[in-house]
């Protein structure tokens, strides 16, 4: 048993990925050193900084809609629990009445 769990544990440290440079391990798992060309996408490119103050409007584009998102929730649900009131109102009415 001892031996079963010597090995388990050492193939789990061999899985373990080493971090000591970032590009080492590509988005897609493979243990594969990316070459100069996914580098070179990789990198900052300075002529896209411009458009850095768009990440700002689009979390706050984001954020109104899951404000909308839960008011439209919210509203549906009233609209649920106000015909099913009336309703029971509706009803207590027709016994009385009849």
């Amino acid at each position: 048993m001892a031996f079963f769990f010597r090995n388990t544990s050492l193939s789990q440290l061999r899985l373990l990925p080493q971090k000591s440079d970032p590009f080492a391990l590509s988005r897609r798992g493979l243990h594969v050193e990316p070459g100069p060309r996914e580098k070179a996408l990789l990198a900052e490119d300075p002529a896209l900084k411009q458009f850095k103050s768009h990440k700002k409007s689009v979390k706050r584009i984001k954020r109104v809609g899951d404000v909308l998102t839960i008011v439209v929730v919210a509203g549906c649900c009233y609209e649920i629990y106000v015909r099913a009131v009336m309703r029971e109102e509706a009803r207590k009415q027709a016994k009385e009445s009849a």
